[in-house]
């Protein structure tokens, strides 16, 4: 969803960070997302502002140049609230599905505002009510667009061209078929990927089997991976062990 704003789908696509990509370092990627999801979520705002810090001295390095056909730079705080928002509405895609549809709280929608203020996005910028964010929501999905360069680069992080053959073969069909299955219509039509009723029902017949799974989880277990994140990069911080 982030990468379907053109700008955002360039500076990643595009990005000279080399540690940075998923295509290049899947597991270091992965652990920085999830890092960042948990402090933001779960941190303490002293946590928070080592890991802005860290962050943003990667993202200096995020930006185009004068030959790029699209403008981005990461410290553009629209494209941030637009990535935060996305973050958002899958963690509460998510809370809904793993709990009969019911809405989350708004509590649930007041913690969510630092998944934008752990960056640059000032709180007076993220939606002040729930509604507020559904019409930013709507405003921003007719405005997305992706071009032949960011639809390669997701086409590829779906299928996880970038593991090795054997667990390509097994777990890129079925990324590929869970990562379509979140995102909303208007997202799959940018990806020119076809997505049936069929495909629609197999999906929630998945997503009710993992939701009656969760559900009777324990508490510790259901956390995971989050939980182990948080313990870790608070233990790397204490270390002095870089977070990004």
């Amino acid at each position: 969803m982030q990468l379907a704003m053109l700008p955002v789908g360039h500076g990643v696509a595009r990005s000279t960070v080399e540690s940075g990509r998923i295509d290049r370092h899947p597991v270091k990627r992965t652990r920085t997302t999830l890092t960042y999801l948990a402090i933001a979520s779960a941190g303490t705002e002293q946590e928070r502002a080592e890991l802005r810090r860290q962050i943003n001295r990667v993202h200096a390095q995020v930006h185009s140049s004068e030959n790029d056909p699209v403008s981005y730079n990461a410290f553009d705080r629209d494209l941030q609230m637009w990535v935060a928002a996305c973050l958002y509405w899958g963690a509460e895609d998510v809370y809904r599905r793993m709990n009969h549809q019911r809405e989350p709280d708004d509590e649930f929608y007041r913690r969510g505002a630092a998944l934008g203020t752990t960056l640059q996005v000032p709180a007076e910028m993220w939606p002040a009510h729930r509604a507020e964010f559904e019409r930013y929501w709507r405003t921003q999905l007719a405005s997305i667009r992706m071009d032949d360069l960011t639809r390669e680069y997701l086409h590829g992080i779906a299928r996880m061209t970038f593991l090795p053959t054997p667990l390509r073969q097994i777990a890129g069909p079925l990324n590929r078929f869970l990562t379509l299955g979140y995102l909303p219509q208007e997202v799959r039509n940018e990806l020119g990927m076809p997505w049936s009723d069929a495909s629609q029902r197999r999906f929630d017949r998945w997503v009710d089997a993992m939701a009656a799974v969760n559900r009777r989880t324990p508490a510790l277990i259901r956390k995971f991976p989050f939980n182990w994140i948080l313990a870790d990069a608070r233990r790397r911080m204490r270390r002095g062990i870089p977070l990004v």
